[in-house]
C-alpha cells in the first residue's frame, strides 16, 4: 500500500469490456480532493476575472459555478482530467476506455454542478453523473521512468 492510498478509501476494479485491461477506480477521497481543488481554482479565477462582483454575492457565486463548469468541461474534454483530477492523478474515460465526447463531458459536468448526482454512488464508486454518460474515473497509470 502506497502512502497516498489513504485518499482512495475503498478502491474497486472497474468493469471491463472483453479483453480490456482492468483499471483501478478512483477512491472517493481522491475524487473529493480533486473537486475541492477545481472549486478553489474557480474561486481564484473569479477573484481575478469578476472583480466587479463582491465575493459571496449571488453574482459572484454564479460566476464561480460558471468558471468551475468551463474549467472542468474544457480540461476534461481536452486532457481527460480537470485541474484537480490531474493533480490527484485521476483520469475520466468512457467505460470502453476511450475519450469522452464533448456532449458527454458537458452533461457529466452539469450533473456535478447539481451536486446530488455526484454524491449518490453505486457499488463500484461511480456517481450518477458517470453512469448517465458512460464514464469512469480511474487512477492514471504512472509512467515508468
Amino acid at each position: 500500500m502506497e502512502p497516498d492510498d489513504c485518499l482512495d478509501g475503498e478502491v474497486t476494479s472497474t468493469p471491463t469490456p472483453s479483453g480490456a485491461p482492468d483499471l483501478q477506480s478512483a477512491g472517493l477521497g481522491r475524487r473529493a480532493v480533486a473537486l475541492g481543488l477545481d472549486w478553489l481554482l474557480a474561486i481564484g479565477m473569479s477573484l481575478v476575472l469578476l472583480r466587479q462582483f463582491p465575493y459571496g454575492s449571488s453574482e459572484s457565486s454564479l460566476g464561480i459555478l460558471g468558471l468551475f463548469a468551463i474549467e472542468v468541461v474544457l480540461l476534461t474534454w481536452l486532457t481527460t482530467a480537470s485541474f484537480g483530477q490531474r493533480v490527484m492523478g485521476l483520469q475520466v474515460l468512457s467505460t470502453d476506455r476511450g475519450r469522452l465526447a464533448l456532449w458527454r463531458v458537458v452533461v457529466r459536468t452539469a450533473l456535478i454542478c447539481l451536486v446530488i448526482p455526484a454524491i449518490i454512488v453505486d457499488g463500484n464508486g461511480r456517481g450518477l453523473q458517470d453512469r448517465a454518460v458512460g464514464s469512469v474515473v480511474i487512477r492514471r497509470a504512472r509512467s515508468m521512468h
